[in-house]
């Protein structure tokens, strides 16, 4: 078994030969990773505005104290009119500065006699006149490709007048798991033996959250034969495949079996990480096939270490999970030589991160319980040892 930083290492260095990109209507866009640079194709503002309510007047003519109100500049209107010494013209939020005025002296400041404003406190040359290019520039790129699109940029895509944007798809994964222990939602049991699958629940909602769009196959039996049907099926009308169970080295464990007979080719094939060593990843062409373990915390957390990569690399996105140094509240046990992904308690105090296990049972990597609350993962390397109370540990965040 490979050690868990090479596994990383591979994963990242996969190359996709032609990534899918489709167009879609700004609001449908949020979500999506942005394809293409967008570019202001006009300066922001074109023209210097006013950015309050005041009045629009020559910097210099403060000192007379008294001007006369020549006109009124409603947002939206074309003025014709300029200002000359002595005069101002009552301007508004939004609207462009008139020909003549260089400052823009707010309401707050002056007192209003007739057709006549009484400056009570002047301003500084320039004041809350926005200049042309303030918001950005012609030219200037102002949403790089690769960036997530979301309220900001909806904002910024509607300012340029951009209706619909270039965008990556998001790659459609299918779940399947295997075991003819499982039963399926609703199904009956026969037998003590038997129990309910929720590993392919799990991964629809880790892929429903993480930016993939999922394909839900349910459960399978472990007969050899239906197990390559349905991945041959499923490699055809998805762009990753997940599997959960038949990759140990059980007398009924298919999955990695069907995986070579199938002609892909194997990324990797156990990884010295805990829980999930079973690990398996593969590809055919730009399509992946991620097996993974049967044992529901297992599934659960080698899909967000081993799918959420892919997920963004397949739309030139960022692994989503956020990693973050941590403060222990009580003693860590390092368990195994190996990486070591572990369930803990996440609290922000202060600016600062706080982890414990309280209620986080030890056991086997089937207690998926383990995953429930305010929860991170605590990551150690195989060369890791245990910690004590106040030790910095690295945690990756949920949510």
């Amino acid at each position: 078994m490979m050690h868990f930083d090479e596994s990383m290492a591979l994963l990242d260095g996969l190359n996709i030969e032609k990534f899918k990109t489709k167009k879609l209507y700004i609001m449908n866009a949020v979500g999506y990773v942005l394809a293409e640079d967008i570019v202001a194709d006009h300066n922001s503002p074109e023209f210097p505005t006013s950015a309050m309510d005041g009045y629009a007047i020559i910097h210099e003519d403060q000192a007379m104290r008294r001007l006369k109100v020549a006109s009124i500049n409603p947002a939206g209107s074309a003025l014709r009119e300029k200002v000359i010494g002595g005069t101002c013209i009552k301007t508004f939020t939004g609207s462009l500065m008139p020909e003549g005025a260089d400052t823009l002296i707010p309401i707050e400041n002056v007192e209003v006699d007739g057709e006549e404003i009484i400056i009570k406190e002047e301003v500084p040359q320039g004041f809350s006149v926005r200049e042309v290019g303030e918001n950005y520039a012609k030219g200037q790129i102002l949403i790089k490709a690769g960036t997530k699109l979301d309220f900001s940029q909806i904002g910024v895509l509607a300012s340029l007048n951009i209706v619909h944007v270039l965008v990556y798809e998001k790659p459609t994964v299918a779940v399947l798991s295997t075991g003819s222990e499982l039963l399926d939602l609703g199904e009956p049991q026969t037998n003590d033996a038997q129990i309910r699958s929720s590993n392919n629940y799990v991964v629809e909602a880790i892929v429903n959250k993480y930016d993939g769009i999922p394909m839900q196959l349910g459960c399978m039996k472990d007969n050899k034969e239906s197990i390559t049907t349905a991945i041959a099926e499923a490699l055809k009308k998805s762009d990753i495949v997940v599997t959960t169970g038949g990759v140990s080295v059980g007398d009924f464990d298919f999955v990695k079996d069907v995986i070579y007979e199938l002609g892909c080719e194997v990324v990797f094939k156990g990884v010295r990480v805990k829980p999930g060593q079973h690990i398996m990843v593969a590809r055919k062409a730009d399509k992946f096939i991620v097996a993974l373990p049967g044992f529901a915390y297992s599934a659960t957390v080698m899909a967000l270490v081993y799918v959420l990569p892919l997920i963004a690399k397949l739309q030139k996105g960022r692994y989503p999970l956020k990693k973050v140094k941590a403060k222990l509240k009580e003693p860590f046990t390092k368990r195994a030589k190996k990486a070591e992904f572990t369930a803990c308690n996440v609290t922000l105090m202060q600016g600062e991160f706080y982890v414990d296990f309280k209620g986080k049972k030890v056991g086997t990597s089937a207690i998926l319980t383990n995953m429930l609350g305010d929860i991170g993962l605590l990551f150690t390397s195989e060369d890791d040892t245990s910690k004590e109370t106040g030790d910095e540990v690295d945690v990756f965040l949920l949510d």
